[in-house]
């Protein structure tokens, strides 16, 4: 295992949409901030960004199904991020990149207004309540995310616990966000087709022990 793990930091140090800046390098400038759409994607497109996208699975999936946008997966787990780095260079995609960082590490590799959608997909709940702050959608995070967010941004988020869930409505209401759908159970009410046809190792797991997926949508300015 850690033989394979090794090889595959190996390769994605080879792959050129893949990106890995170091504490240094972010302190210096990231070169793609407030460029990505001309220094990467080379052409003007919305940009999705998947934060803690694990193996990439949704953000190619959704950079298959939307051409049109351009997606970024977002993680700290570079040997999980290998398997989607993988598969869209294999692909010859031209819409997807990875960044291989901690979340809290956003406003240095992206500048403001140049994320138009935020997805969130099964994140650690975080079930201790000291640790609440680390949330992906506590309202610390979501500041990080709107000093890079256009006017309009979305938020997505898709997740195995009610504990969770529970939390992102409290904290959409309490700032007053525009909450567009929500629903414990996307078999019964999906909300939208993408939903249901993308789903990451993740949620495979959790539907395998037979827990409901939930998901939701909101604006992330009131």
């Amino acid at each position: 295992m850690a033989k394979r793990k090794l090889e595959r930091f190996a390769e994605t140090k080879t792959f050129p949409h893949f990106f890995q800046p170091d504490y240094d390098g972010l302190q210096a400038g990231f070169p793609l901030k407030g460029n990505w759409n001309r220094g990467f994607f080379h052409r003007e497109a919305p940009i999705a960004l998947e934060l803690g996208c694990g193996k990439g699975e949704f953000t190619v999936g959704l950079a298959r199904r939307f051409p049109n946008k351009n997606y970024i997966g977002m993680d700290v787990k570079g040997a999980r991020m290998w398997r989607g780095a993988k598969t869209s260079h294999d692909e010859e995609m031209s819409n997807v990149g990875f960044v291989r960082s901690k979340i809290q590490s956003i406003n240095a590799i992206f500048d403001e207004g140049e994320i138009d959608e935020f997805w969130i997909t099964f994140p650690d709940p975080q079930p201790n309540k000291p640790r609440t702050k680390k949330r992906l959608t506590s309202p610390e995070f979501l500041e990080r995310y709107r000093r890079v967010a256009r006017p309009g941004a979305i938020v997505h988020l898709k997740t195995d616990s009610t504990l969770f869930f529970d939390y992102t409505l409290e904290i959409i209401q309490e700032q007053n966000l525009p909450l567009f759908f929500h629903t414990y159970d996307v078999d019964k009410n999906p909300g939208s087709e993408v939903v249901l046809a993308i789903r990451t190792f993740y949620e495979e797991m959790f539907r395998e022990k037979g827990v409901a997926i939930k998901y939701l949508k909101f604006a992330l300015f009131p």
